[in-house]
């Protein structure tokens, strides 16, 4: 296009040229132009050299790259301060819903002189164990659970009088004092109190209460929550079983009670009282095992009580525990024997006197009892097993058919527990294999002497009358009982 433009004029053109006569006029000789060519310059050159507008058009680009740059680098920082604004949130969120749901267990090293929970809700607490649960929603579980780690919390007086409504819900009395219900509102928990009253024996009962139940812990055994130690008032405070005892249960013909209850109620027993023998550190005798020293909860769940009379001994040895006690018509045999060191087999014989009662669904040794054969039920029960007549005693029992043969083996380890040779009775944990089918159940021999035969309703009769007439009919609250530790027997 330039080419066109500036190209020189042709020879025609210079010959027409010189051939044209001059003119005289001002009129300026006319050149032939071609049509595409614009003489008049574009605007932007009489303003703007070109080297300038191409270098602005570079500058704008390059001032636009750097501007999204920027705006990259900007929004990637806000990104990145988002996502750790959130972390942070969600890691103190997760914090304090975890300080709301749980109670850490740091009581159990503290000493239990040192808990003391004061009743006055405007007070405030001082218990390290109360202090922690006083966390928004919290669950009776919780609670439960923590008392269950921790050790024994000391009550004040105050305490125990909110609980119980100044001792207004009398249950009964049991051994050494009465016996209340109350109930802990902060967290709805049900309990019993047993007030000690028993001057004589009011330490013993303590220690031996609060010294085994405050270092053992079994789904059979009730468990203490806590004391109370005061010149005005010294109580213990343990959780409440609704069915109460197992005498008024099994004794009270109106009260039905399935077999499979009784079997499980049984095997529940021997389960607590094989804890105490063989699990604990230090071998616990019960010295008392009877049908009012265990209680039952709500879904019949039988758990040993009342371990006023129990013993720590020592493991390693068989005969540390002595000094004769319990009640007459439980006790074994070596207890009215002279110059015989009673053991923790004592209390297996006091469990084959239970499990008698808890077939038949009555008391081991009645004195009423017009038929002089059923009057001490150990000897009945035998003399019907070697005449083959156990069906007639089942029967009236109120034992179903069908049950006949798991009743007839649990009467098996009743005879074994109650041999009067203390080294003839197998050990608890041996029992509890026994009635749960892992093991088989030797024929038992005899387990009476002579002499024992005749005096099962004469030399006993006088102390066992005299209990019996003041056995009192109210619901006893729970009374731990020490399990003895297991300890399996040269024979079993």
């Amino acid at each position: 296009m330039a080419s066109q433009i500036f190209s020189p004029p042709s020879t025609d053109d210079y010959n027409a040229f010189n051939n044209t006569p001059p003119s005289f006029n001002n009129t300026p000789p006319e050149f032939n132009v071609p049509p595409e060519f614009d003489a008049t310059p574009p605007s932007s050159f009489n303003n703007t050299p070109p080297d300038d507008s191409f270098s602005t058009g570079i500058h704008n680009i390059t001032r636009t790259a750097s501007s999204s740059d920027d705006l990259s680098n900007i929004t990637l920082i806000c990104a990145t301060v988002v996502v750790s604004i959130a972390i942070i949130a969600v890691a103190i969120w997760c914090f304090i819903k975890k300080r709301r749901t749980t109670i850490p267990a740091t009581t159990a090293n503290v000493p239990l002189q040192e808990v003391t929970l004061i009743a006055d809700q405007q007070s405030n607490v001082t218990s390290p164990l109360f202090q922690q649960v006083q966390i928004q929603e919290e669950t009776m579980e919780i609670f439960l659970d923590d008392l269950q780690r921790a050790k024994p919390v000391r009550f004040s007086c105050q305490d125990i009088n909110v609980f119980t409504n100044n001792l207004s819900s009398f249950l009964g009395s049991g051994g050494y004092g009465d016996v209340y219900k109350g109930t802990i509102r902060k967290y709805g928990v049900t309990i019993a109190v047993k007030v000690l009253k028993d001057k004589k024996a009011i330490k013993q009962q303590f220690k031996a209460e609060v010294g085994i139940l405050g270092k053992t812990h079994h789904a059979n055994l009730v468990r203490l929550y806590g004391y109370c130690f005061d010149p005005t008032m010294i109580a213990l405070v343990y959780e409440y079983m609704e069915r109460g005892s197992l005498d008024k249960l099994i004794f009270d013909k109106e009260e039905l009670i399935t077999w499979e209850d009784r079997r499980r109620i049984t095997i529940g027993i021997a389960k607590g009282l094989a804890y105490l023998h063989e699990d604990c550190q230090q071998r616990i005798v019960h010295y008392d095992i009877k049908p009012g020293n265990v209680l039952l909860d709500s879904k019949l769940n039988p758990k040993v009580a009342d371990f006023g009379l129990a013993k720590l001994c020592n493991t390693a040895s068989m005969e540390d525990c002595s000094h004769p006690r319990g009640t007459t018509s439980y006790t074994a045999p070596e207890f009215h024997k002279p110059f015989m060191r009673v053991t923790y087999k004592c209390d297996v014989y006091s469990f084959g006197m239970v499990l008698f009662e808890i077939i038949m669904r009555r008391r081991n040794c009645n004195l009423d009892e017009s038929d002089e054969d059923k009057g001490w039920l150990p000897r009945w029960a035998w003399n019907l097993y070697r005449d083959h007549k156990l069906s007639d005693m089942f029967l009236e029992s109120g034992i179903e058919k069908e049950n006949y043969q798991e009743a007839e083996n649990m009467l098996m380890v009743a005879f074994l527990c109650v041999q009067d040779e203390p080294d003839e009775r197998p050990s608890m944990s041996n029992v509890v294999k026994m009635l749960e089918g892992e093991k088989e159940i030797n024929s038992p021999l005899c387990p009476f002497t002579d002499a024992k035969s005749s005096v099962g309703t004469n030399n006993l009769a006088i102390k066992i009358k005299e209990e019996n007439s003041n056995a009192t009919s109210t619901r006893r609250a729970p009374e731990i009982q020490s399990r003895p530790s297991r300890r399996i027997s040269k024979k079993f």
